[in-house]
């Protein structure tokens, strides 16, 4: 049967390469002339085309290209990359100048896995210069059947009898996404990718035809070519998964053959008649019948019930007793849970027939927070837009969301419901934890006011609500136009309430990087802009860190710790938008009084017992003259000395590797912005804690960064009010601890300066945007503000 290959080719994304046989068969060369230029940039789309795939060209094949690009643009350079290609074509297709289609076998191995997709290349001599697409079908592919978007049943007429699945063992098509093109490019010559997945294993016959519109097919079924694939069969391979204590757990995992081809897993369709799928804005059904896929990252969709597992993910998250697929080979496999756990290899190798492969896993640690009753949490997480699934707006299940809480051990995680999404996402929350939480990984449904008329001035993460409907609204476009109305209706819940992102639009308008400085910023972003007005009316409970940079992050909140503010800080990886490597890349790790609990974050989040990591470097217990971060300030009658106690730890491989020289050679402007690689003090295994007054550093102790626990002290002079905090920057940063000297609160005229100017930049640039109904009310804010300021300024003159 013939089908609809546009219809096809959006539910195609992931796929597996083929093992090319490089025997060269030289090929006819077409009639017309072919330019180097055009057809080495189409070349090198193709290789980027296949990176994203998850299927590179062979690293020898790469190198040759490479070297070409270094060559004369010429026949030669033409000859060479046909002999580099060609072995991995399946088919050579010839459009004559009358713009038919012929088709002549190439010398790609024509070998398929059981439940997998391979991809070959086609050889496409345009003698015609037509720009249409280019279709395969196949009688031997199983029709794809368009399903409604409200997920009805396709009509009972398109469903195939047990004897038309048996001989429509191959799904085919063309992959037609960026950076390729859809369509061909009237090039002389040029390659396109074709996609084959097969259900069925050992020998099969398939015809495969091609055209490039309607009537192009050539005489004499010329068009047309039959392959012999021999479709191996692929291994069930179970992991068996222990923490370090032998207990049963979910960990991460990254398999790979051994040329570095992404290999995820296979799952099955429910047992039923169909599964909806939607890709590129519609809605698809594959039959039943086609079990055991074998998606590379691209082909990874999460609406299935068994291991959803996300396309834009290098790993798979599995649990103990989970499997993948796999077909036979050698694979090198990493696994990991988290920042906390050492990453480790395994190599496997699957034999030819086997049914089933049990594999052990045990996860070794290099720190345990949690049984030191410090626990990790992530305050934005989305399960619906950026890289996730956008169409139609749905995005990801609870189910999906909890297996990457677990697998990356973070004990907290908030998932947000935010303007991608929204509509569907809503349903969720229901203002009590996730029932699929468990004792060590909390799961909770919240908000952020992102896609909402309030955005341009700040996008706010709002926890712990009771209702996620603004009063008297019913679409989105019915919110206030700026921050401070949401922040309050959110207070009036008792809602912990904090911008989201916050370097967002605070960076400098002069490069700097120096902490504090009194560079203004531009405020044309979506960070914390308007928290240097809210923050004034007490409707800020924390300050998001972690997924911006760290100078534009931390420069406006030591001012208005400066000012006397006491906003806390708090760790976040706006997973999947800023981040989408996992969760909790960014976190916060705070300290409970008792068993974990979504309150309990709650409480230590509000009192600023916590401080923000990327997990690999730690400060706790810090205390000044015995008083606890969180548990209030200390008062000196009189200026005097102070004394900070603290515990750190760090972990860097003992030589620091091309990916940490990579990392600690970027500005802070890029990203992963906060790394312990960027701490290393050189090519040292150390790092360096800083203490913090009024956010400057005024001492600090070097540590070695090898897992282990050191004393940390500091005896500081405090000559007048202020706030302290450690930081091993920009990796670890604990929340602040107050000094009242000679019963003043901290007030800092410099720093009210510096925020009275940033309101007047602020309402610059966004007062346009709230609406003619709401800026009186916005101007008499702003106004309120930047008397707070003025008063602090007046206060020491």
């Amino acid at each position: 049967m013939k089908f609809a290959i546009t219809l096809f080719i959006a539910c195609l994304s992931l796929h597996s390469f083929t093992n090319a046989q490089h025997e060269h068969h030289a090929a006819e060369q077409p009639a017309g002339k072919i330019d180097a230029q055009p057809l080495l940039a189409q070349v090198a789309r193709l290789q980027q085309a296949l990176e994203y795939l998850g299927s590179p060209l062979q690293k020898n094949d790469v190198a040759k290209l490479e070297a070409l690009k270094k060559t004369a643009l010429d026949d030669h350079m033409i000859h060479h990359i046909q002999e580099i290609l060609d072995p991995y074509c399946l088919a050579s297709v010839r459009i004559n100048p009358e713009a038919r289609v012929s088709v002549e076998r190439g010398p790609a191995a024509a070998i398929l896995i059981q439940g997998g997709w391979k991809s070959f290349l086609v050889k496409v001599y345009n003698e015609a210069g037509i720009k249409s697409a280019l279709d395969v079908q196949s009688e031997n592919a199983a029709p794809l059947l368009h399903a409604s978007a409200n997920g009805a049943e396709p009509k009972a007429s398109n469903i195939l009898s047990a004897a038309q699945v048996a001989n429509r063992f191959l799904e085919i098509g063309v992959y037609r996404n960026r950076p390729l093109q859809p369509t061909l490019s009237g090039l002389a010559l040029e390659y396109v990718v074709v996609q084959i997945f097969t259900k069925d294993k050992g020998q099969r016959e398939a015809s495969l035809s091609f055209s490039a519109g309607q009537g192009t097919e050539d005489i004499g079924f010329r068009n047309a070519i039959s392959v012999l694939f021999n479709c191996k069969p692929s291994s069930k391979v179970i992991f068996n998964i222990k923490d370090e204590n032998g207990e049963p757990a979910m960990a991460s995992f990254i398999i790979k053959d051994n040329i570095e081809r992404l290999l995820p897993d296979s799952f099955d369709f429910r047992q039923t008649n169909y599964r909806y799928w939607f890709a590129s804005n519609e809605y698809f059904v594959y039959n039943k019948s086609l079990r055991g896929l074998y998606p590379l990252p691209s082909r990874r969709l999460a609406l299935t019930d068994e291991y959803p597992d996300f396309f834009f993910q290098p790993q798979v998250y599995r649990y103990d007793g989970e499997h993948v697929n796999l077909p036979p080979g050698h694979y090198t496999i990493t696994y990991i849970r988290g920042p906390e756990y050492i990453t480790q290899t395994k190599e496997l190798t699957v034999p030819e027939n086997a049914q089933t492969i049990n594999v052990d896993f045990r996860l070794k640690r290099w720190i345990n927070m949690a049984n030191m009753k410090w626990y990790s949490a992530d305050h934005h997480i989305h399960a619906a837009g950026c890289s996730h699934y956008e169409s139609p707006e749905e995005g990801v299940t609870p189910d999906n969301m909890i297996r990457q809480v677990k697998g990356e051990d973070l004990n907290v995680g908030a998932v947000l419901s935010w303007g991608p999404g929204w509509y569907h996402q809503k349903q969720f929350f229901t203002g009590e934890v996730s029932p699929l939480s468990s004792k060590q990984n909390v799961m909770r449904y919240d908000v952020e006011v992102s896609g909402f008329p309030s955005s341009h001035a700040g996008h706010l993460v709002l926890l712990n609500l009771k209702e996620d409907d603004y009063p008297g609204t019913k679409k989105i476009e019915d919110w206030p136009t700026w921050t401070a109305p949401v922040l309050q209706w959110a207070k009036d819940q008792h809602a912990l309430t904090g911008y989201a992102h916050s370097g967002w639009g605070l960076e400098p308008m002069q490069p700097t990087t120096q902490l504090p400085n009194d560079v203004l910023p531009k405020m044309d972003g979506i960070g914390a802009n308007e928290y240097v007005v809210t923050v004034t009316q007490n409707l800020v409970d924390f300050y998001s860190a972690g997924d911006t940079p760290a100078p534009w992050e931390l420069n406006m909140w030591y001012h208005s710790l400066n000012c006397g503010f006491r906003t806390k800080l708090s760790g976040e990886t706006d997973f999947p938008c800023i981040f989408d490597e996992r969760v909790g890349i960014a976190r916060s790790y705070f300290k409970a009084d008792g068993p974990l609990s979504y309150d309990a974050y709650m409480e230590a989040l509000k009192k600023g017992r916590n401080y923000v990591s990327e997990g690999h470097a730690h400060l706790i217990d810090f205390t000044a003259n015995n008083t606890e971060m969180g548990s209030g300030d200390i008062a000196l009658s009189q200026p005097g000395k102070v004394h900070i106690t603290a515990k750190a730890a760090a972990l860097l491989p003992v030589q620091q590797d091309e990916d940490g020289k990579n990392i600690a050679a970027r500005p802070l402007t890029e990203s992963p912005y906060w790394h312990v690689e960027r701490a290393r003090i050189g090519t040292s295994r150390k790092v360096r804690v800083q203490l913090i007054f009024n956010g400057v550093a005024v001492d600090s102790s070097d540590i070695e960064a090898d897992g282990n626990w050191n004393d940390i002290e500091f005896n500081y002079a405090a000559n007048h009010s202020g706030w302290i905090a450690l930081r091993i920057y920009p990796s670890v940063h604990t929340n602040p601890i107050f000094i009242n000297v000679g019963g003043k609160q901290v007030a800092d005229p410099q720093s009210a300066a510096w925020c009275l100017k940033a309101v007047d930049q602020c309402w610059k640039m966004k007062q346009d945007k709230i609406k003619k109904e709401e800026l009186a009310a916005a101007e008499q804010l702003y106004n309120e503000a930047r008397k707070v300021y003025q008063q602090i300024i007046d206060s020491k003159k």
